[in-house]
C-alpha cells in the first residue's frame, strides 16, 4: 500500500482486515486522531514535529508484529502497523497486527505501570511497597546472590519461566538460557535451569519419542493450498495466532486454493470454524486417543492403511517390525484389534462411548481421512495439555502415519504446523556450568522439597537429584509466578513463607499479580522505549525481522534490562566480562553484522533502521517435514534410536519399567488410550461433575494486554457452558455464576452457547488474578481451579484436565 493511501481514515481500517474484531471498534480508540496525517519521516524533525517510527509487539503469541507509531513531543500519538509487501501469503505480505498490538499506546500509558524500583513492605501478594533508588535495589539483589550462592550454590538461583517479551534480542526472556539474566548468572557460576514450556510440555517430549530430534515440526501452513482434506485437532490458530503476521489469513487463503474440507475436532466450536469450516466434531476433553484408536481399527478392518509405507518406515506397527525386547504382540495393531494386553478391540463402539462422538461419525471419519490423499492432519497444543497428554499427542501422529501422509506436499506429521525461520544473531549468553534443570512446572516443589526431587521420581535432567532447594528467583517478563502457574492458593502458600525462598526479583512494566508477589521490583522499559530487533515469528513460509527503534524516552525511572544487568554485574565484579564493553546499541550493531554475513540480503544498519522490517519468502516454496526422510530414509534417518518412526518406542517401554508412577499415571511404548487423574469417568465426577478445560483468547496474548480497558470491554471473561448443563442450575445467559472445586472458588459471568458440548465448561486463561479477603477470585483466572500435579512423562502442566461444579450466585 502507498504511503498517501495511509494518510485516510479508510486506509487504516482496511490495516484490519487480519483482525478478528471489527475495524471500527479499533479505529474509534486505537487510531486517534481521527484526522491525524501519516507525513513521512522528516530528516531531522524538531520535537513538536510529528514523526513515524518503526516498533514492535514482541509477546508470545506466535507473530511479532510491526507497529508505526506516531510520535510527537515525546509521546505516542496512534499506532498503525505494516504499510508495506502484498496481500498474498505466498508473496511479500503485510504482517498486520491484530487488535492487541494496535492498544500499544495503552501499555505504554498505562496506569498499573511500574515507575520506581520497589521493596516489598507487606507479606508477599499484599502489593504494598515502597520506592527505593536504583543504587539500593542493585544493592540488595548482589548481596542475596552472593549470600545463598555461597550457602547453597549456584543451583539455588532459579531463572522463572516467562515470555512477555520473547520476540526481542537483548530483552529476550524465554528459554532462559537467551536471556540477559542467564548470561550475568553465568558470568558468576550459573543458574538452575528448566526444561518444558507451558504451551507444550507433552506433545514436545511425547512426540521426540515417535519422530525423535527434539522439537517435531510439520508442514507449513501455506502447503494446504495441496491438500485434499484439513482435519484440526484442537488447532485454533483464528485466536491463538490471529494477527496478520500469523496463520488466520494463511489458513484461509490455502483453503479457497485447494477447495478442502476442513473439519474441526474440539470441545468448543472456535473462531477458526464460525462457519469457515466443513463439519465440527465436538469431543469430550482427553479422549483424543480413544477416537484416534477407533479411526485405526476401522482403517486395519476395511484394509485402508499405508503398508507400504509402515513397513518401510516405522517401527512396532505389527510383528514384522516389532523390536525384540517387546513383549508378544506388543505392536500397534495387535493393541487396535484387542489382541494385546488389554484384550480389548478398539471399536467405533467402545470409542463412542468414552468419546462421546457417534459410532457412524466415527467409521465415516476413518473412511475419509483414508480415502483422501494427502491429508493434513494437525494438532494444535490444548489437546495435549492434560494428564495424560503426551499419549494423545502421539496418538494423533498415528492418523497421518497409519495413511502414509509424512513427507509428502499436502500431508503432514500430526504435528501443529512449522513456519520458515532466516539465520539471524542472537544476543550470546555464555555456557551455563549448572547441569540440574527442572522440568519448568515444578519450580513450586524445587522451593520446599528440592532433596526429595530425582530423575526417576521428577524428572530432573543433569544430575541423579537436586542438591539444593531454590532461595532466589529472577522472574523477568513473567506473570507466570501467579497468574500463569496452576493451584494459585497453592503456590500464595508456597511463597509467603520467606524462610523457603529469600528472594524474588521481579522484572516488568506493570504490577501484574506475579509482581505484587515480589520482594523487589525493577520497573522495565517497554520495546517502544529501547532500540532492539524483533524476531522469531509462525508466518508459513515467509519470515522477517523488525527494527524495533526507541520511540520514545524511557517513562519515570525505568530502564533498560541491559542497563541494569551491566551495573549489577559491575557490582558482583564481572562488567568486563558481562558487556565486552559495548553498549546496548554496539550490541545491535554487532549481531546485525554478523547476521549481514549470514544475510548478505540485509541492507546497512542505518537503511534497516529506516526501513523497518525486512522479509524473506522461503526459497524452497513450501516447507515439507521429513521430505528428505520419505525420499531416502537410509541416507536420512530420523534421529531416532532406529533411525525410522516408531510406534512402539523401546526408550519408553524402559522409562515406564523405572520411573516411580502412581497408579492412575501411565508411560506406554505405544500410543494408546489412558485415563488418568481428572479425566471422563473419575470418580471425583460424583462431587464435581462438569470437566473444565481452558483455552486462548483474543482479548490477551496469555495474560499480556490483560490491563487494556478497551480490550477487555470489547472482549468480556466468561464461562462457556452449554444450555443443557445451565438450565438444571438455574443459569442465564450473563448471570454472576461461581465455579469451584477442592483447590479454590471463582466468580465470573456465564455465557449460556451451544458452541460448547454439554458436560464441559471452558474459562479463557490469562485474566488477572483478582482474589477477595476469601481467596475468591473474581477475575475469572483459570488457574485458581487448576492442579499443579504434573503429567506422568513430561512433568509438564495438565491445566485442562480440571473437575469443577458451577452454581449460580
Amino acid at each position: 500500500m502507498s504511503e498517501s493511501m495511509d494518510k485516510s481514515l479508510l486506509s487504516r481500517r482496511t490495516f484490519l482486515k487480519g483482525s478478528s474484531l471489527g475495524a471500527v471498534a479499533v479505529a474509534a480508540d486505537i487510531s486517534l486522531p481521527f484526522n491525524a496525517v501519516a507525513n513521512p519521516l522528516p530528516t531531522e524533525p524538531s520535537d513538536n514535529e510529528e514523526k513515524i517510527v518503526w516498533s514492535a509487539c514482541t509477546v508470545n503469541c506466535g507473530s511479532r508484529c510491526p507497529l508505526r507509531m506516531h510520535v510527537k513531543d515525546n509521546k505516542i500519538t496512534y499506532v498503525e502497523t505494516d504499510n508495506t509487501g502484498t496481500e498474498t501469503y505466498n508473496a511479500d505480505h503485510q504482517v498486520r497486527a491484530c487488535l492487541r498490538g494496535r492498544s500499544m499506546r495503552r501499555r505504554v500509558y498505562n496506569p498499573d505501570r511500574l515507575k520506581y524500583p520497589m521493596k516489598r513492605i507487606g507479606k508477599r501478594g499484599e502489593g504494598k511497597f515502597k520506592r527505593i533508588s536504583w543504587g539500593e535495589a542493585l544493592s540488595e539483589i548482589a548481596e542475596s546472590l552472593k549470600k545463598n550462592i555461597a550457602q547453597y550454590g549456584n543451583e539455588s538461583i532459579y531463572l522463572n519461566y516467562g515470555t512477555g517479551t520473547l520476540g526481542g534480542t537483548m530483552t529476550k526472556s524465554w528459554p532462559p538460557g537467551a536471556t540477559l539474566i542467564a548470561r550475568l548468572m553465568n558470568c558468576v557460576g550459573g543458574y538452575l535451569n528448566h526444561y518444558g514450556d507451558y504451551s507444550t510440555a507433552q506433545i514436545a517430549v511425547g512426540l521426540d519419542y515417535t519422530y525423535g530430534g527434539g522439537w517435531v515440526v510439520g508442514n507449513g501452513m501455506a502447503d494446504i493450498e495441496n491438500t485434499k482434506l484439513i482435519v484440526l485437532f484442537g488447532n485454533n490458530p483464528a485466536e491463538t495466532r490471529m494477527s496478520g503476521g500469523g496463520l488466520t489469513y494463511c489458513i484461509q487463503q490455502a483453503k479457497e486454493k485447494s477447495n478442502a474440507k476442513l473439519i474441526i475436532i474440539d470441545p468448543r466450536y472456535t473462531d477458526t470454524g464460525v462457519g469457515r469450516e466443513d463439519e465440527w466434531i465436538p469431543i469430550r476433553p482427553g479422549t483424543d486417543a480413544a477416537l484416534v484408536s477407533a479411526l485405526a481399527y476401522v482403517m486395519i478392518t476395511e484394509d485402508l492403511i499405508d503398508q507400504a509405507f509402515l513397513d518401510k518406515y516405522c517401527v512396532g506397527y505389527d510383528e514384522k517390525t516389532l523390536p525384540e525386547s517387546a513383549p508378544k504382540n506388543g505392536h500397534y495393531k495387535a493393541y487396535i484389534l484387542g489382541q494385546g494386553d488389554d484384550g480389548i478391540a478398539k471399536t467405533p463402539e467402545w470409542a463412542a462411548k468414552i468419546t462421546g462422538i457417534p459410532r457412524e461419525r466415527i467409521i465415516k471419519l476413518a473412511r475419509e481421512i483414508a480415502s483422501a490423499k494427502p491429508a493434513f492432519i494437525a494438532q494444535g497444543w490444548g489437546p495435549q495439555r492434560r494428564s495424560n497428554g503426551e499419549l494423545i499427542s502421539r496418538a494423533i501422529a498415528m492418523l497421518p502415519i497409519l495413511t502414509g501422509n509424512v513427507g509428502i506436499h499436502g500431508g503432514n506429521t500430526g504435528a501443529r504446523e512449522s513456519a520458515y525461520a532466516i539465520p539471524f544473531v542472537r544476543m550470546p549468553t555464555l555456557t551455563n556450568p549448572v547441569q540440574a534443570s527442572i522440568p519448568m512446572f515444578l519450580w513450586t516443589d524445587a522451593i520446599f522439597r528440592a532433596h526429595e526431587m530425582t530423575a526417576l521420581t521428577d524428572g530432573i535432567r543433569g544430575v541423579e537429584k537436586l542438591t539444593a532447594p531454590i532461595k532466589v528467583i529472577w522472574n523477568y517478563a513473567s506473570n507466570c509466578l501467579i497468574n500463569q502457574h496452576a493451584d494459585i492458593n497453592r503456590t500464595h502458600d508456597i511463597l509467603q513463607d520467606e524462610s523457603q525462598c529469600e528472594l524474588i526479583v521481579t522484572i516488568d512494566n506493570h504490577m501484574t499479580s506475579t509482581a505484587k508477589y515480589s520482594d523487589i521490583l525493577l520497573p522495565d522499559c517497554v520495546a517502544a522505549e529501547q532500540a532492539d530487533f524483533c524476531l522469531d515469528a509462525y508466518v508459513a513460509n515467509m519470515n522477517y525481522v523488525i527494527f524495533a527503534d526507541q520511540v520514545v524516552a524511557p517513562s519515570f525511572e525505568c530502564r533498560t534490562l541491559y542497563d541494569m544487568m551491566s551495573d549489577l554485574a559491575e557490582k558482583l565484579g564481572v562488567k568486563d566480562q558481562f558487556t565486552e564493553g559495548r553498549t546496548q546499541e554496539e550490541w545491535l550493531r554487532h549481531l546485525y553484522a554478523q547476521s549481514r554475513e549470514r544475510l548478505p540480503e540485509l541492507p546497512t544498519f542505518e537503511e534497516f533502521r529506516q526501513q523497518g522490517i525486512f522479509k524473506k519468502v522461503d526459497p524452497n516454496g513450501f516447507y515439507v517435514a521429513y521430505k528428505s526422510f520419505r525420499e531416502d530414509p537410509q541416507a536420512n534417518p530420523l534421529k531416532t534410536p532406529s533411525g525410522k518412526i516408531e510406534i512402539y518406542s523401546e526408550r519408553l517401554a524402559q522409562i515406564a519399567a523405572a520411573w516411580t508412577l502412581k497408579e492412575d499415571e501411565v508411560i506406554h511404548p505405544l500410543p494408546v488410550h489412558a485415563q488418568s487423574f481428572e479425566h471422563y469417568g473419575d470418580p471425583l465426577m460424583q462431587k464435581y461433575p462438569l470437566q473444565m478445560t481452558g483455552f486462548h483468547y483474543k482479548a490477551r496474548t496469555h495474560s499480556t494486554y490483560g490491563n487494556v480497558d478497551v480490550i477487555k470491554e470489547a472482549n468480556p471473561q466468561e464461562v462457556w457452558i452449554n444450555p443443557i448443563d445451565a438450565e438444571p442450575r438455574d443459569i442465564k445467559n450473563g448471570d454472576m455464576i461461581k465455579i469451584f472445586n477442592d483447590r479454590g472458588e471463582v466468580r465470573i459471568h456465564a455465557k449460556v452457547t451451544p458452541r460448547i458440548i454439554p458436560g464441559v465448561v471452558a474459562l479463557s486463561e490469562g485474566a488477572w488474578y483478582a482474589p477477595d479477603n476469601n481467596r475468591v477470585d473474581h477475575s475469572g483466572c483459570v488457574n485458581v481451579l487448576t492442579t499443579q500435579r504434573p503429567s506422568p512423562l513430561a512433568k509438564g502442566n495438565p491445566q485442562h484436565s480440571n473437575l469443577v461444579q458451577i452454581e449460580r450466585v
